[in-house]
């Protein structure tokens, strides 16, 4: 069974199978047309944290691919009543795909161990947020074509997101250029893994948020404290001081650079109002392509299973 936890899952021609599928998804749905190519599948959102745009982008999306979504909450008992095991076995007799969004990244790589019947994807965890990372490059794509030889600069906390944009990057011969104060950066292990996920990455890390941004693209930033790191905020605030995406670092970068955040955003803190808000800003861009990439995941992943 095919699943999605990371982008280590998917080949290059996996990653542009999805592009294609999403585009003309999006290029129909922007027609008024709503392709059902998944009638009578159903997809169980098992989500622990909050969301906005996974949720609804994901049930917005099956429901125009001719699916039924299911919205399972605390009531399943899930991670306290049974096993993992047995919850995934079961589970998966009863839907084509679960899209996990975990505090831990071990419960959906479990999980996908155990649902031996249907497709999971992970819709975030502390690890990896592929489906984040995919619907970004895929925005890139819409707004400059041709991926590779661009450099995009990532300015602030080496979480999650970057994770998966790197892997993506190095699939699509995209340049990673980090800004990441000392104490934050990854691991010469994390390093490493990546570098054998993607062997082709052109990674380049610095301490300068100016030196990261000169080349891009795109600068994407993202909040400076995730969720499960609260006590941890005031800290970061100062630790992150210097690595805000204003008006003067947009100056540094080249003409034509575009400004990229997941959101949700802290105003004032990792962004300012002019830059999120300017003609720069591709947010809401991003957001919507969230849709739009996860129906072509969706058709993707389903589509493979008869």
């Amino acid at each position: 069974m095919q699943h999605l936890i990371t982008l280590a899952d998917l080949s290059t021609t996996d990653v542009h199978r999805v592009f294609s599928l999403a585009e003309d998804l999006k290029a129909k749905y922007e027609q008024g047309l709503r392709e059902p190519l998944l009638p009578g599948r159903v997809m169980a959102l098992l989500f622990e944290k909050q969301s906005l745009r996974t949720r609804v982008s994901f049930e917005a999306g099956m429901t125009h691919l001719g699916g039924s979504t299911l919205f399972l909450g605390a009531d399943t008992g899930f991670g306290k009543r049974e096993s993992m095991a047995d919850f995934g076995r079961v589970l998966s007799q009863y839907v084509d795909v679960i899209v996990i969004r975990a505090y831990k990244h071990a419960t959906a790589v479990e999980l996908a161990q155990h649902a031996d019947d249907c497709c999971v994807i992970n819709g975030l965890t502390d690890f990896a947020h592929p489906c984040q990372a995919m619907a970004d490059l895929f925005t890139l794509r819409e707004l400059f074509g041709t991926l590779a030889g661009r450099t995009l600069a990532w300015v602030g906390d080496a979480n999650n997101v970057v994770r998966s944009l790197a892997l993506g990057c190095g699939k699509l011969g995209v340049r990673l250029a980090m800004a990441v104060p000392e104490g934050y950066q990854w691991s010469d292990d994390e390093v490493a893994w990546i570098k054998q996920q993607v062997p082709e990455l052109d990674l380049r890390i610095t301490t300068d948020p100016a030196e990261a941004v000169a080349d891009a693209a795109a600068i994407y930033t993202d909040v400076w404290a995730s969720m499960g790191q609260e006590k941890q905020r005031e800290q970061r605030k100062r630790d992150f001081a210097g690595y805000q995406v204003n008006a003067a670092l947009m100056q540094r970068a080249q003409k034509g650079t575009v400004f990229m955040h997941c959101l949700p955003a802290r105003r004032g803190e990792e962004v300012t109002d002019e830059v999120i808000d300017g003609p720069q800003s591709v947010v809401v861009r991003q957001a919507a392509n969230r849709m739009h990439a996860q129906k072509g995941i969706l058709a993707w992943l389903l589509g493979k299973v008869k």
